[in-house]
């Protein structure tokens, strides 16, 4: 019995939720680290507040992220931490994505067989 090959994930099986740049870089900042303030992840993502907020609060809202709030020295803190969903989708998404890449070793056997076609600029006149 013939084995059939897997097919690579589409683009339009990625998370869309996850796939967005910023709602990206929260939980790949999170994942490294075990928590984040609002102002951490602020300027390691250089965001703005507004941007951060509303994109944290849709992860938060899918259950991606957890955010513990409250009062230092009378100042709100905010304090990100990405949640076992969170983590859990994450690693899908890495694993979608990375299915959806060439192989890296093949693609390095080939590489000096690699030629790209030269071009003509279109002429003027």
């Amino acid at each position: 019995m013939a084995r059939y090959a897997r097919a690579r994930p589409t683009p339009s099986e990625l998370d869309p939720l996850i796939h967005e740049r910023l709602r990206l870089g929260i939980l790949s900042a999170l994942a490294v680290q075990e928590s984040l303030s609002f102002t951490e992840l602020r300027d390691l993502l250089e965001t703005t507040d507004g941007n951060l907020s509303v994109q944290a609060r849709k992860l938060e809202e899918a259950g991606y992220v957890t955010c513990d709030k409250r009062f230092e020295d009378r100042k709100p803190r905010s304090t990100y931490r990405l949640s076992i969903a969170g983590r859990a989708a994450l690693r899908a998404y890495i694993e979608k994505l990375s299915g959806m890449l060439p192989d890296l070793d093949q693609a390095r056997s080939h590489a000096g067989s690699f030629r790209p076609q030269a071009h003509p600029l279109p002429s003027k006149g």
